[in-house]
């Protein structure tokens, strides 16, 4: 018997936690900085509504309706059209397995970099500066040896089950990160300069918003932002129990997951103009400073002109994007290890430690061939794996997937699922595409 969600509000943690990963607190706010502030933020709710939801309910009913992994049920659910369409699903289901394998061997990498980064503010705190001196400085070991222990953290949960791993500790984890979040805010509301992030991220600037570079880049995070393309919500949905309802479940993921991205903006845009108050330069050109650099040059160096507040800050700061790194990581090797268990005769734990394995070898190797493989490894599977996966999961809702389809079913006896299914069989592909060849380009 295939485990399951024991709670609705654990099913809504667990797959809020999924979306909510580092592209939420670090990727919506740089996007929002660089592209009118507000003006951003009201287009990115508008494409939240028109793509990235529908693609969220759609990845979410093809595991629900298949109760099985990504590569049976792709599978299954193409092969009422014809043997080459239920290739085509199968082949798509092994590119989601491997995809999750590789995004989350570099993940944790970063999520390494995350954990040297918090404990070197904590040791600097407990005035350990030896200790702090070793995590802060870059280096092979370090690198390995704290990729290995994030590895253990992740598999450690999601080899105890979904009830008893993934769904108990979202329902922990969770919680600590909006504290944590909200709590981070709230400090630095009070710092010179912050005032001036506020209105850059809450004003908008509404000749920003009919710019097409802005459109695209509002799809695209929103669509990455809910973590779709690699099977993990699939494999969530199949977690659900048969005869859900999976539209106020969709939705209430979708709005946890961009209120935190919302938070996020509250907290990052205006930590750059507190930097920016201390004298930190915080822009390349006409933009502010986004992503890696902003994470590990920028914020850094302004916690360390904070002194020992600023120590307390950085520890709580990259706890926050710690935590965020796990609850992606827990729910995207449920992927690999739900195909392992129905496919192979191996148990949840044998399959775990095999994937854990796996991860932590291919993450060794990334570290040791860092110059050559990272960014290769990272390109395909944002730019190429995710929107090329979301793409193919919109064709089988609306086109290949005939017998047991309920949308289809419903288009045929009231207008609103008449609409909603052609939404999802044309004006999402259509829109994704755009998104797909915007970025290949």
């Amino acid at each position: 018997m295939r485990d399951s969600f024991h709670t609705r509000i654990g099913f809504i943690l667990a797959a809020a936690g999924s979306a909510i990963g580092l592209g939420n607190i670090w990727g919506f706010p740089s996007q929002a900085a660089n592209h009118g502030g507000a003006a951003f933020l009201l287009v990115y709710l508008a494409v939240v509504v028109i793509l990235a939801v529908p693609a969220l309910y759609t990845e979410l009913s093809l595991g629900h309706a298949a109760q099985a992994n990504p590569v049976k049920a792709l599978s299954t659910l193409s092969q009422t059209h014809s043997p080459v369409t239920a290739a085509s699903g199968k082949t798509m289901g092994y590119l989601n397995v491997i995809g999750a394998i590789l995004m989350l061997s570099f993940y944790h990498l970063v999520a390494a970099w995350m954990v040297a980064e918090g404990l070197t503010f904590l040791l600097q705190a407990l005035s350990m500066s030896s200790l702090a001196q070793w995590t802060k400085t870059s280096s092979m070991l370090r690198d390995i040896i704290l990729l290995l222990v994030f590895v253990t953290l992740t598999f450690g949960i999601v080899i105890k089950g979904v009830q008893n791993g993934i769904e108990r500790w979202s329902r922990r984890l969770m919680p600590l990160l909006v504290v944590l979040l909200i709590g981070l805010i709230v400090y630095i509301a009070t710092l010179p300069g912050a005032s001036d992030g506020f209105r850059a991220y809450l004003v908008p600037d509404f000749n920003a918003m009919f710019s097409a570079d802005l459109l695209v880049s509002a799809m695209g995070q929103a669509f990455f932002s809910l973590s779709i393309g690699l099977g993990g919500m699939m494999i969530y949905g199949s977690y659900l129990k048969k005869g859900t309802r999976l539209g106020r479940l969709t939705w209430s993921v979708a709005a946890l997951d961009t209120l935190v991205a919302f938070l996020a903006g509250l907290l990052i845009i205006p930590a750059l103009y507190v930097a920016m108050a201390q004298g930190l330069s915080v822009t390349e050109g006409e933009q502010l400073i986004g992503e890696g650099r902003l994470i590990f040059q920028v914020l850094p160096d302004l916690f360390d002109r904070l002194g020992n507040t600023g120590s307390w800050l950085g520890f709580g700061f990259f706890a926050l994007l710690s935590i965020a790194a796990l609850t992606s990581t827990i729910a995207t090797a449920e992927v690999p290890i739900a195909y392992a268990i129905e496919t192979h005769p191996v148990n949840r734990r044998q399959a775990a430690l095999i994937i854990a394995a796996m991860i932590s070898l291919i993450g060794i190797t990334l570290v040791v061939f860092f110059d050559p493989l990272f960014n290769w490894v990272v390109t395909y599977v944002t730019q190429f794996q995710l929107p090329l996966s979301g793409l193919f999961y919109f064709i089988v809702i609306g086109w290949l997937w005939r017998r047991s389809n309920r949308l289809r079913e419903l288009a045929h006896t009231e207008l609103r699922y008449r609409l909603l299914f052609w939404h999802l069989r044309v004006v999402c592909p259509l829109l994704l595409a755009w998104v797909f060849v915007d970025v290949a380009l």
